[in-house]
């Protein structure tokens, strides 16, 4: 088990939160989302088959950082890749995906440590994919070079999150507003109090930008999540489909490592 002592502050108030979600809801959850056979993405529950931003995954060698129950690795493996890794930093939430692991033997590799500090060997991944872990839990500036210390020359990093403007329209507590809440200058680390404590991490699309390029990184593509008709009308970030109708309520970006 990953000590507290060696996680930073944040780290330690979101473990807490998944360790009390995967008891009162994510560990029920999982079984169902691991038997699925279809990709989708997010609140959005946008299909793949639609977006089609995933690469080949045929033969592939992926980590996904911030795996949670490891729901979205299962079904990356039953797309061909030949392995997958799943980083989490929460036990509880290991524990289900070892579970359903053995259940489904799918034979995913299950590691527990910080998404910011993998200790996984460099250059080891074709593809680095994160959605809700890293990518929002993690700070950018240590999970991104990160992700680039894992890939190959040529290896391809594709995360989801919340849409910027999602970000700037989120009020503390109940559905987004339909004006801006908070100043996008200087959007880093956010802390909400409703319905618990946590700590998250945003960035605007210039500086995505420029922390991708700087890490070696060409960003291949930017895809806005709208709702569908599968998307919930209210969803666990308090986002609704109502809004999403008419403004991204996610985004996903695809990059290529170059250098």
């Amino acid at each position: 088990m990953t000590s507290s002592s060696d996680l930073p502050d944040y780290a330690v108030v979101n473990r807490d939160n998944w360790t009390k979600a995967n008891a009162e809801y994510t560990d029920r959850k999982a079984h169902d989302a691991w038997s699925e056979d279809e990709i989708t993405w997010g609140m959005a529950r946008a299909r793949e088959a639609d977006v089609q931003i995933l690469p080949e995954l045929e033969g592939k060698d992926i980590v996904e950082l911030g795996c949670g129950t490891a729901y979205f690795s299962a079904w990356l493996k039953k797309r061909g890749a030949a392995r997958v890794v799943g980083v989490d930093v929460t036990p509880t939430q290991l524990e289900t995906a070892r579970r359903l692991n053995d259940e489904f033997g799918l034979g995913l590799e299950l590691i527990e440590a910080n998404a910011e500090d993998t200790g996984l060997p460099a250059a080891s991944f074709d593809i680095v994919h994160s959605e809700y872990g890293a990518s929002i839990w993690c700070d950018p500036y240590k999970w991104i070079p990160e992700a680039a210390r894992l890939l190959r020359p040529g290896g391809e990093l594709v995360f989801l999150r919340n849409s910027t403007l999602a970000v700037l329209c989120a009020t503390d507590a109940g559905p987004p507003s339909e004006t801006l809440q908070r100043a996008q200058l200087g959007l880093h680390r956010l802390e909400w109090r409703e319905p618990d404590f946590e700590i998250e991490f945003q960035l605007g699309h210039g500086d995505w930008v420029r922390l991708l390029r700087s890490n070696g990184f060409e960003i291949l593509d930017l895809v806005e999540l709208f709702a569908t008709e599968s998307t919930p009308e209210h969803t666990y970030y308090a986002y609704s489909a109502e809004w999403a109708r008419k403004w991204p309520i996610e985004e996903i970006w695809r990059a290529r490592k170059i250098a």
